[in-house]
């Protein structure tokens, strides 16, 4: 394979203009939940259709009937639409755009169509009858292996006579029906990687389009589909670069015209090896599940293979289609970058209002109520009061119970060594929460506030030669449970003047507790 930078063919554009219609798909298999290099793919299909004004298709290639369910499928179409990419024709959209003049959209209800094109093609004897069984084949693969050759089909019932397939057929053997693959090289312009050429010698020999059973293969029926429903350009993963050639000779032998082709490239792990369950987190439901929001998810997946041309990186869906090319894609592969998809959310968190924030939170904190982490439901109102304090703090909306759950439980675990900074002793530490202890009830209800709580603990530090951070930290590991909260003070007006009164006293009974035992 030899990729260049050679310039595209004339004919469908990469941008809006008076040629043919842009008709753009995607087409996952529902044998998995949506993969997060399946939701790019459809992003960037997408943001071409809306940038140019074309059509956006979901076709889903449903043919692996034993891996294929429901459930998958459901997954699939409900996180497109989380996503916000919503489709212009396919499963799920009322009448006519499901069932109309390209419909319908799952293959095994196109089934008719591929058995009536495979017939024409065996009718051209541009394909044929293969009654080699799995075990031929398998001998025929280690043969190969052992000469330490490629594998590639012999094309040993590439000329059978009618008497040949006639004595096959007395064994009982059932065909599958072969393309004729033919010599020469196949060369394309690709719309991300230029000019590409491969020798059909390396495409593994005449191809399997219907198995023995009679169900047809990926590589038929993507070809067929997207011939039939008009697709312009085939926006897809790197991963399919070497499957082209087989497409494209395809399309000639049906008389279609070939689409663009625009292959993506791969999402690696930070190992830089392509991107897998076994390393990463692919699921996008599991993402959702997190607390990522579709903005900034969407974002950060616009980015991952593509540049805005400027220094922007914050950028809604709408702006990101308006600037979307297909030229400013990268040919080498992206990282996923864990860090930087929650940086990119948390941006994104920041930019939702406190009321829009307090509805994306409920389902998260409704988690934490039915796992017993806190023991009421915070009313809205509350929520929204708190926002100020947390929408900074927040990665993904799923953080929202580590960093609030003390508000709304009535007892916390706290562990004495917290309670004890670094360059303190437990001795210091209780005098540190007792005199807190005093320094703070001596704050009116109605005086207690950050400011009002801020100055006179900060004056007690001081008093002592002790650092305010240290003082600070015993206090919050002792009304919290947690090293790390909201800022120290609107976090003790938050618990309340009460609640704040009665933690100080149990972590200073705790610690005196094990200083009398010699702790």
């Amino acid at each position: 394979m030899r990729a260049g930078s050679g310039l595209v063919n004339p004919g469908v554009a990469d941008s809006p203009g008076d040629g043919p219609a842009i008709r753009v798909r995607i087409a996952p298999s529902p044998t998995g939940p949506l993969h997060i290099g399946t939701a790019r793919t459809a992003l960037f299909n997408f943001l071409f259709a809306r940038r140019t004004g074309g059509t956006f298709i979901l076709r889903l290639e449903d043919t692996d009937l034993e891996r294929s369910t429901p459930a998958y499928e459901k997954d699939i179409l409900e996180g497109l639409r989380w996503l916000g990419l919503g489709w212009d024709e396919g499963p799920g959209l009322p009448g006519e755009l499901d069932r109309g003049p390209y419909g319908p959209y799952r293959q095994m209800e196109r089934l008719a169509r591929y058995t009536s094109i495979s017939a024409g093609l065996l009718a051209d004897d541009k394909a044929y009858y293969c009654y080699c069984t799995a075990a031929e084949l398998d001998a025929e693969r280690k043969r190969l292996e052992a000469a330490r050759l490629p594998p590639r089909y012999s094309g040993r019932c590439a000329h059978l006579s009618a008497a040949e397939r006639a004595a096959f057929e007395a064994e009982g053997r059932r065909p599958a029906i072969r393309f004729r693959i033919e010599p020469g090289s196949v060369v394309f312009d690709d719309l991300v990687r230029g000019r590409v050429e491969i020798d059909a010698s390396a495409l593994g020999g005449d191809l399997v389009i219907v198995r023995a059973g009679g169900t047809p293969l990926y590589h038929f029926c993507v070809v067929v589909d997207d011939a039939a429903m008009k697709i312009s350009h085939v926006i897809r993963g790197e991963d399919h670069l070497s499957n082209t050639p087989k497409h494209i000779l395809l399309f000639r032998a049906l008389g279609e015209a070939e689409p663009r082709f625009a292959h993506l490239p791969l999402i690696l792990n930070p190992d830089r090896t392509k991107m897998s369950k076994r390393k990463s987190q692919t699921a996008v439901d599991d993402y959702i599940g997190e607390g990522f929001i579709r903005e900034g998810m969407v974002n950060y997946l616009a980015l991952l293979g593509w540049s805005t041309g400027s220094e922007e990186e914050i950028l809604g869906i709408d702006e990101i289609a308006a600037r979307f090319s297909l030229e400013h894609i990268q040919k080498g592969g992206a990282v996923f970058d864990r860090g930087r998809l929650e940086w990119l959310n948390g941006q994104w968190i920041r930019r939702l209002s406190p009321t829009e924030l307090v509805d994306r939170l409920r389902p998260f904190l409704q988690e934490e109520a039915d796992g017993a982490r806190i023991d009421r439901l915070p009313a809205d109102s509350e929520l929204e009061l708190l926002m100020p304090l947390v929408q900074e703090r927040l990665p993904v909306l799923g953080a929202i119970g580590h960093l609030v759950d003390f508000l709304f439980s009535e007892h916390i675990d706290l562990e004495p060594a917290l309670l004890v900074p670094k360059r303190w002793d437990r001795a210091t530490a209780l005098d540190g929460l007792g005199y807190a202890r005093v320094t703070i009830g001596e704050v009116a209800q109605a005086d207690f506030e950050p400011d009002q709580l801020e100055a006179p603990l900060r004056a007690l530090a001081e008093a002592h030669g002790w650092k305010a951070g240290d003082l600070f930290m015993t206090i919050r590991v002792a009304v919290t449970g947690r090293t790390a909260t909201p800022p120290l003070f609107q976090t003790l007006v938050a618990l309340g003047r009460e609640r704040v009164l009665g933690r100080l006293d149990l972590a200073i009974a705790l610690l005196a507790a094990g200083a009398g035992e010699g702790g």
